[in-house]
């Protein structure tokens, strides 16, 4: 069965007091349209439309950068949701599968739930669920054969209706030439002047078509309209991906100080201590541990690394299988390789630290010049002293060492000792000298 899939995605979103368009604010380190467009990938949908309105060229370039094939058409005048669905109709040209209509404001749907939803054999199927407080909410009102009879919205309710907790969500799945037909019938006569997509099951009752009512939980519906709801989406998330990794053998020392992305990938038998968070695009493999306290973004950890804690992993920084990133320690666009260990207060970035090798405490890479980066090469087995500078671009050979305070601005041949300090000078009884004019100036100044 063809599927197409409509975002709507036209909405200000005033509520949220912000410039940016609703659908953009973050949840899990991914905008909100970018989860509602996760929740149809198992879907395989064969159109994919979203529908713009506020901030138009910032929605349609973000959607773009992770869903290139999208098709957009623009609300102009936002005239209901019944008006949005109707302008995606030059993009279903020709178009005789299924469509199911989302929020981009709505991220939790599950794809399973979308799923029963195309099964269903009804004309229309709309997504509802049982309220703990149905207040705000439309309700569906079922006839006697169990099919949605109405959909009415609580400020138009009666008394038996305002009693209903079977809440309508919004989202719906309808055949698509039918679908746009029965648009064309909705009218705007209602207090606001729209035209309401929820008029549907309406319509199509009064032309003996069937409209069937898929009931999920209730926190799959939430929609975001505040930063309270933002935040409450946020904590669904977490609480959602902490148990799903717990499920599959992840180890978390203290889950609720664990905070993942939307992409965050972690193997079984893995351990995250407290207090660790996860950006964008981060993958951690089996075996590997996460200590305390450490942020990590960008990045790859192999099988038995260990990193942490109060470590730093920024974008391109690959850790091999078994190598350590102890602590206070920043990786960089920088390759870890197998069993190598950058163990203290050392900063990595733009360069390769070959198998076993070792990094002193205090040691940095200089990969900037203020214009351009540079990289470093670290042999394998090799060996950098504490509190050494090495400036790009430089080579440390095979199982050289650096010793301890050097700057290195040449490269280091394969198994050779580099030293680079200035000369010690040491002068007798100075010290006492200079300590004693000091304090003495002091004195003077207090008196």
């Amino acid at each position: 069965m063809s599927v197409a899939v409509i975002i709507l995605a036209a909405g200000a979103g005033t509520r949220m007091q912000s410039d940016l368009p609703k659908v953009l604010h973050q949840v899990a380190h991914a905008p909100l349209v970018a989860h509602a467009i996760a929740s149809t990938a198992e879907l395989t949908p064969s159109r994919f439309v979203v529908v713009t309105g506020h901030g138009a060229d910032a929605v349609e370039a973000e959607v773009s950068n992770f869903l290139p094939e999208a098709s957009f058409a623009r609300q102009e005048e936002r005239l209901g949701t019944g008006h949005a669905v109707a302008q995606a109709r030059p993009a279903l040209e020709g178009f005789a599968g299924k469509a199911l209509v989302l929020f981009g404001d709505t991220p939790f749907v599950k794809p399973e739930t979308l799923s029963r939803m195309l099964a269903s054999d009804a004309d229309i199927t709309v997504l509802g669920f049982e309220a703990a407080n149905p207040k705000g909410y439309g309700r569906l009102v079922l006839g006697a054969d169990g099919f949605l009879d109405r959909i009415v919205e609580q400020k138009d309710a009666n008394a038996a209706e305002d009693a209903v907790t079977l809440c309508n969500s919004g989202v719906m799945c309808v055949a698509v030439p039918q679908m746009f037909d029965l648009i064309d019938r909705i009218d705007n006569t209602n207090a606001s002047g729209e035209y309401y997509l929820t008029s549907l099951p309406e319509i199509g009752n009064a032309q003996g078509l069937k409209t069937a009512v898929v009931t999920c939980e209730e926190a799959e519906t939430l929609g975001v309209n505040s930063r309270t709801d933002l935040a409450k989406a946020e904590a669904l998330f977490q609480s959602r991906a902490r148990s799903e990794l717990l499920a599959n053998g992840v180890s978390l020392h203290a889950p609720d100080t664990v905070f993942l992305a939307q992409d965050t990938v972690i193997g079984r038998d893995a351990v995250i201590e407290a207090n660790v968070v996860f950006g964008p695009g981060v993958t951690v493999e089996s075996d590997a541990r996460i200590r305390a306290f450490s942020h990590l973004e960008g990045c790859h950890v192999s099988a038995g690394a260990i990193v942490g804690p109060y470590a730093r992993l920024r974008p391109g920084a690959e850790i091999g299988p078994d190598a350590k990133v102890g602590n206070f320690v920043e990786i960089k666009s920088a390759d870890i390789q197998a069993g190598a260990k950058v163990n203290h207060l050392s900063y990595v970035g733009d360069a390769t630290v070959g198998e076993a090798a070792n990094i002193g405490a205090g040691a940095i890479t200089c990969n900037y010049d203020g214009v351009m980066k540079h990289r470093t090469e670290i042999g394998e087995r090799a060996f950098v002293g504490s509190n050494s500078s090495l400036v790009a671009p430089v080579t440390i050979g095979k199982q050289a060492l650096v010793g301890s305070g050097s700057v290195i601005t040449r490269n280091v041949p394969d198994g050779a000792l580099a030293i680079g300090r200035g000369d010690q000078v040491n002068k007798p009884g100075l010290a006492i000298r200079l300590m004693d004019r000091l304090r003495a100036i002091k004195a003077r100044k207090q008196s």
